[in-house]
């Protein structure tokens, strides 16, 4: 573990578009700062991720001032979007949770959104991370909450554990898929110098200055068979998680954490983990 190393930070400042590489984050309670504050809904209240919309892989959202967000995104015209004011929640349905949101105010901002799709969404922010989404209570320490990411407030992974993943491709019926860059899976952060699999055994890590607990694996869904550069859809990486990574009914792949301090990390922290 000694060589071990932040190898890259990653945020999503919209669920389900394209990650943005930064070289270092202010690490919150609820995850990195900026990370999936904004989510798009359905007509119907519901999440809309790159599970339904895999042409979500291909939008992007950079952050500005204040907490909004500027969209872009192929064949539309660049549109900022501030943060909306405070006041005026709907509720919003994320999985299995029913969250407090504040949409977006300018309602050309969701016309934007339905038009690059081709469905009727809505933009919405997550106004109050410190109390609008508790963890999952099964794996959460009391208090604990989660901006509008999957589950948890970090998700890391391993490049030793994505060459290995590559190698079952490699030897698997869909090799020619392969080998899949980290982009499939987007982490928050990655990390160097391990073993493979080695994440599988840590309770606690350390990165920089930061301390975080691991809750749990991560179970990958079909998002990782979509191409974020492309948002085309194959058999992998989930045909080989299935067949090497199967884990309480689950495929496996990476890591959930919950920061147990807040501090800024950076790449090329030393990362030092506790099984």
């Amino acid at each position: 573990m000694g060589n071990t190393r932040l190898h890259s930070i990653h945020v999503h400042p919209v669920k389900a578009f394209r990650s943005l590489s930064l070289p270092e984050v202010a690490v919150e309670p609820w995850g990195p700062a900026g990370d999936r504050r904004w989510m798009l809904i359905d007509d119907g209240g519901k999440v809309v991720t790159q599970r339904q919309q895999p042409r979500l892989a291909l939008a992007a959202a950079e952050p500005l001032p204040g907490g909004g967000v500027l969209l872009s995104a192929p064949g539309m015209e660049p549109l900022a979007v501030p943060a909306p004011r405070p006041g005026g929640t709907i509720r919003v349905e994320i999985f299995n949770d029913k969250v407090e949101a504040a949409p977006a105010e300018d309602p050309a901002v969701h016309a934007w959104c339905s038009a690059y799709l081709g469905i009727d969404v809505r933009l919405v922010h997550l106004d109050d991370p410190a109390t609008r989404r508790p963890v999952d209570p099964e794996f959460a320490l009391p208090g604990e909450t989660v901006t509008f990411a999957d589950g948890f407030p970090l998700l890391l992974t391993s490049t030793a554990s994505l060459d290995a993943l590559n190698s079952l491709i490699a030897e698997g019926d869909h090799a020619a898929e392969g080998p899949l860059p980290m982009s499939r899976f987007r982490p928050n952060v990655v990390v160097d110098g391990t073993a493979a699999w080695a994440e599988d055994g840590w309770s606690r890590v350390t990165i920089g200055e930061v301390a975080f607990r691991v809750a749990k694996p991560c179970g990958r869904c079909v998002v990782t068979t979509t191409d974020q550069s492309t948002a085309e859809r194959g058999k992998e990486p989930l045909h080989s998680l299935g067949r090497h990574r199967r884990l309480g009914g689950k495929l496996v792949f990476g890591q959930n954490l919950v920061p147990l301090s807040p501090g800024t990390i950076r790449v090329g922290d030393p990362v030092v983990a506790v099984a």
